[in-house]
């Protein structure tokens, strides 16, 4: 009979087998995107909105979870399932709908390369096109096995804000005071960015990509355990690192008063007078999670569309064998940078606009997830409880409603 040591030590081997997906999936979501939002949290409202975070994090694990679970138990992507249960019209709608809300995305990413690196001198016109040549090599000239390691590298370079976080001397004691105490205000800055903030954490893209590497990755039950352990911990990551960014910003900049972020690298230039290596660390983070999700979300967006539309995918496959999965994500990448590099381009309305259509669409995305979940032939006895289709559906119900608040809000605010 295996011991207790034996049995955990087995559990140890199979989660690091199965390590990457929900890891990957959760941490590139602090994105360009994700560090504006979070940067201007801390600097205009300091540690008040941090209390968000425990609730965003139970939402988030449970969208990932279900979407691991799907993968694991049917061997088939998101879009793959929408198509064969709802039909190719209705699954053509949502990978166009996801294409353009992708590519929104990705062009946000590119306007964050642009931004990280022009702190340092650097032209939009040099750092673009190479960002954009080193992200469409890694994907093309690579393999599955590679490519994650590379992305899980990137998921450790996060630990930057950690580092920023410590270095800027933040009040411990109101961080960890406003991390349990729920504030609410009639405030419509201040309800935008409580918005804002689930918004950019849980978006389509993630969703879809996750289950396809759940399914490349060849995970099913046997590991799904070890699988579903792995998801939970990308959760909490990713949300202790959207901690240390807004504490960060709380002790740099709200601390002497009040202010506007308008990008990632605004955000950075707050922390020097913490010290140069405070600086260069949010800094390279703010270009590591840009290069990051800039890689992540073209693959995300064609792999979805491919396995909707039944065409061949994955990077472990050659251009040959994939050709239409490899032209989408080269198209988005050029499309993304090149939009990036005209004169005089809205950085920080395209981060804003990509948040915006991001919310616009997760709520029909999780509708989809549930309606499948339910569905005993697809998940035989891994169908999701009564209890967790009751907190599903008040999800959804909840995230439409922060929809409609955070586009209409957005919206205005461009005007």
């Amino acid at each position: 009979m295996p011991t207790f040591v034996s049995r955990f030590r087995q559990h140890i081997v199979v989660f690091m087998a199965v390590l990457g997906p929900g890891l990957i999936t959760a941490v590139v979501d602090n994105d360009a995107g994700g560090i504006v939002t979070y940067s201007q949290a801390g600097a205009r409202w300091g540690y008040l909105p941090l209390w968000t975070l425990l609730p965003i994090t139970v939402v988030l694990i449970m969208t990932q979870e279900m979407c691991s679970r799907m993968g694991a138990v049917t061997g088939k992507g998101l879009s793959d399932l929408i198509r064969e249960e709802f039909g190719l019209r209705m699954t053509f709608i949502i990978m166009a709908l996801l294409v353009l809300v992708n590519l929104t995305n990705i062009m946000c990413e590119f306007a964050g390369i642009a931004s990280s690196l022009g702190l340092f001198g650097v032209s939009r016109y040099i750092s673009v096109p190479l960002g954009a040549a080193a992200v469409w090599f890694l994907a093309v000239k690579g393999n599955y096995r590679s490519i994650e390691k590379i992305f899980l590298l990137a998921c450790v370079i996060y630990v930057t804000y950690i580092i920023s976080g410590f270095l800027v001397k933040p009040d411990w004691k109101q961080a960890a005071l406003y991390s349990v105490k729920p504030v609410l205000m009639l405030d419509n800055e201040y309800i935008y960015m409580l918005i804002g903030m689930v918004g950019t954490t849980i978006a389509p893209w993630m969703q879809f990509y996750l289950q396809a590497a759940v399914v490349e990755k060849g995970i099913t039950v046997r590991e799904y355990k070890e699988s579903r352990v792995e998801v939970i911990v990308g959760c909490f990551i990713t949300q202790i690192i959207a901690f240390f960014i807004i504490v960060a910003c709380a002790g740099a900049i709200w601390s002497t008063g009040p202010k506007n972020i308008n990008d990632g690298a605004e955000a950075a230039q707050g922390l020097k007078p913490f010290g140069q290596y405070a600086f260069l660390l949010f800094s390279g983070g703010l270009l590591n999670a840009s290069v990051f999700a800039a890689c992540i979300l073209p693959l995300s967006t064609a792999y979805s569309v491919c396995e909707g539309l039944g065409f061949e995918s994955g990077v472990s496959k050659t251009f040959r064998e994939a050709p239409i999965f490899y032209w989408l994500y080269t198209l988005l990448i050029v499309v993304g940078a090149g939009v990036i590099l005209i004169p005089n381009f809205p950085l920080f309305q395209m981060i804003l606009f990509s948040q915006v259509v991001n919310g616009v669409l997760l709520p029909f995305v999780l509708i989809f997830m549930i309606l499948l979940m339910k569905k005993h032939n697809l998940m035989k006895e891994w169908t999701n409880s009564r209890a967790y289709n009751i907190i599903a559906w008040a999800t959804v119900v909840v995230m439409i409603g922060l929809t409609a608040a955070y586009a209409g809000i957005s919206l205005r605010g461009l005007h």
